[in-house]
């Protein structure tokens, strides 16, 4: 979901819920805990457990810290890194940059399979997505009879 500024957004109860519901289920090697032994041991009745985990309810600042001391964790760790809200307009920047390093005919196959996802989506015109299709299949079939060559066959 994007908001007014073209930002990615989610709900960070959510975010926080399911972090804790993470680390409830991969606690102990990930054995797990149940949320009833993790109420215990926090202090709070299961159902508030349950409920931080759906994000129905909000877990305070304090009741965090007692989660993040009972998993040996930062209090950090319950919360979305930086990185988990960046526009599309960086994630296409951070994808030019990383295509930039790549060989050219890798980026030349990276360019093509862009191209069949506009048509998937809706955005390109059948006759390219034919032309397109063709190609792959031509490519398959020559990797294919090379394949074989080589084999013996």
């Amino acid at each position: 979901m994007k908001s007014a500024s073209g930002r990615l957004t989610f709900n960070l109860m959510e975010f926080v819920g399911y972090r804790l519901r993470q680390f409830r289920t991969g606690y102990s090697g990930g054995k797990g805990i149940s949320q009833e032994a993790l109420a215990k041991a926090v202090g709070v009745s299961t159902n508030t457990i349950s409920r931080w985990e759906t994000a129905t309810y909000k877990p305070t600042v304090d009741d965090l810290q007692k989660l993040a001391l009972f998993f040996e964790r930062s209090i950090v760790e319950f919360f979305p890194k930086y990185e988990a809200l960046t526009t599309v307009e960086e994630h296409v920047d951070a994808l030019a940059r990383k295509a930039r390093k790549l060989p050219g005919e890798v980026v030349k196959q990276l360019y093509e399979y862009v191209e069949f996802l506009e048509y998937v989506h809706g955005d390109r015109d059948d006759s390219e997505a034919r032309r397109l299709m063709r190609k792959t299949k031509k490519a398959k079939k020559t990797k294919l009879s090379g394949k074989r060559k080589a084999a013996g066959t």
